[in-house]
């Protein structure tokens, strides 16, 4: 039975000689989480776990709980096991938690329904944060300054052997496991549940070494190398297929699972086999948007930054857009890594809905310059469009980027660098460490949504102390 709550208590007045108290930051993100509308968006989500879950079964750890212990590990930056060894340490995190002298949840039960609070319900609780910005005035959203980022994914750097060699690991893996369910019922022979990982590693480190070599040799010696590892993930797969069949015909939980895993990751390994195929064997270029990248996060995508140090990134484009005040008022995980001047209307879109008029100033950078944008942007009702142009500029063009309200917009600009570099650093931004497509969502909007309520917090508490 989903819980809403534990009885009130001050434990700080169990212990009076300690004289604890929250920091006023902590204070005030007490307060902005008691708004009631972020707590039934999260309870719905919490709701869905079972389908009797708001009436049946042993109370649950409350929604508060959960919602405060999530915040917390954003807002530090701690793991599941850090966030449940410190929460119990500290009385005063007790108290915002508003756990008191209960047990605390383990960090398995904080991942369990972390992982039922979805996206979408993290962008929705945002935008209630945003209102409550504005109510605080800590922002008027009468500026908006856009940019981009990249949020990479936590894989390894991608080759095409490893890439085979992760598939046919996983599916040794897993035939194992199959061999466990299945060896009382189903009689298939032990070739069919033969790992193969020694032959794996061995051409794989062959791989590595004729690398280093060069000339025409080297490259042939490549694709016969190649063709063999292509064979042994192939014959991998061979095996799972019959063993994905045995397992269909088995009642049970576990090979229910065990299928649902090879139907997941056959297909993987079959692009990765005919991604090898295509790029060594037969010296074709594949196309970067359909290229696999990672067998465990197969949406991550090769993005193009041409940085000092970094010139390719692994992982998904991020567009954000920040009104004054520092909130991050919308974001958006894209598809594609597309140039950014083609996500600049769904910006502006975005801020009248939720200020319910244009900003006087927008903000970019080069890459978010159009004609057609800055057009739009002044259709909207925009006062100060701030977006340079690129390429060689026209006298006109010059005169009009050297105006003072276009260089004090440029300054304002320069400040989203900033932002973006403390929602990396802060907020664990520069890589997520959530499994999956969903969890890439889910792990962007804890990021931004714990980074918004922070940033508010800071600026009241400090407007009081003055």
């Amino acid at each position: 039975m989903l819980r809403d709550r534990y009885e009130p208590m001050d434990l700080f007045a169990l212990v009076p000689q300690l004289s604890l108290a929250m920091e006023p930051v902590l204070t005030e993100l007490d307060r902005l989480l008691e708004d009631d509308v972020v707590f039934q968006r999260v309870r719905a989500d919490m709701a869905k776990r079972y389908p009797q879950t708001l009436t049946r079964g042993r109370p649950s750890t409350p929604v508060e709980v959960i919602l405060r212990m999530h915040t917390v590990k954003h807002l530090y930056g701690w793991s599941y096991e850090e966030t449940e060894h410190w929460v119990n340490d500290s009385l005063v995190l007790r108290q915002f938690c508003r756990l008191y002298l209960e047990s605390v949840p383990d960090d398995t039960v904080l991942i369990r329904w972390a992982h039922l609070i979805g996206e979408e319900t993290l962008a929705e609780v945002n935008d209630r944060v945003v209102e409550l910005a504005r109510s605080l005035h800590v922002t008027r959203g009468r500026k908006l300054r856009v940019d981009s980022t990249v949020v990479e994914t936590n894989i390894h750097h991608p080759t095409d052997s490893s890439l085979v060699g992760d598939g046919v690991r996983v599916v040794s893996r897993l035939l194992r496991q199959a061999k466990k369910v299945m060896s009382d019922t189903v009689k298939l022979g032990q070739e069919v549940f033969r790992t193969r990982m020694r032959s794996v590693r061995d051409l794989t480190q062959q791989i590595h070494r004729m690398a280093r070599r060069e000339g025409e040799q080297a490259a042939e010696g490549m694709k016969r190398v190649y063709a063999k590892l292509i064979k042994v993930a192939q014959a991998s797969r061979v095996q799972a297929e019959k063993v994905t069949a045995a397992l269909r015909e088995l009642a049970g939980e576990s090979a229910k699972r065990l299928g649902e895993q090879f139907e997941h990751f056959l297909p993987l390994l079959d692009q990765a086999i005919e991604q090898a195929k295509r790029r060594v064997i037969d010296g074709q270029v594949v196309p970067a948007g359909g290229k696999l990248l990672s067998l465990f996060e197969p949406h991550t995508q090769i993005i193009v930054r041409h940085k000092a140090g970094k010139p390719v990134e692994f992982g998904r484009k991020v567009f954000l857009d920040e009104v004054d005040g520092g909130i991050i008022s919308r974001y958006e995980i894209l598809q594609e890594a597309k140039p950014d001047h083609q996500y600049l209307e769904a910006s502006l879109e975005g801020h009248q809905e939720r200020f319910g008029r244009a900003p006087d100033l927008l903000a970019g950078d080069r890459g978010c310059y159009s004609p057609w944008n800055e057009e739009l942007a002044h259709e909207a009702g925009v006062k100060h469009v701030v977006l340079p142009k690129t390429g060689r500029l026209s006298p006109e063009r010059r005169k009009h980027e050297r105006q003072r309200w276009f260089r004090r917009g440029m300054r304002f600009r320069s400040g989203s660098e900033g932002r973006i570099s403390v929602l990396k650093r802060s907020y664990g931004l520069d890589c997520c460490l959530y499994h999956g497509e969903a969890g890439f969502g889910r792990w962007v909007g804890w990021g931004i949504l714990t980074a918004n309520l922070a940033r508010i917090s800071r600026t009241v508490a400090t407007r009081q102390a003055k």
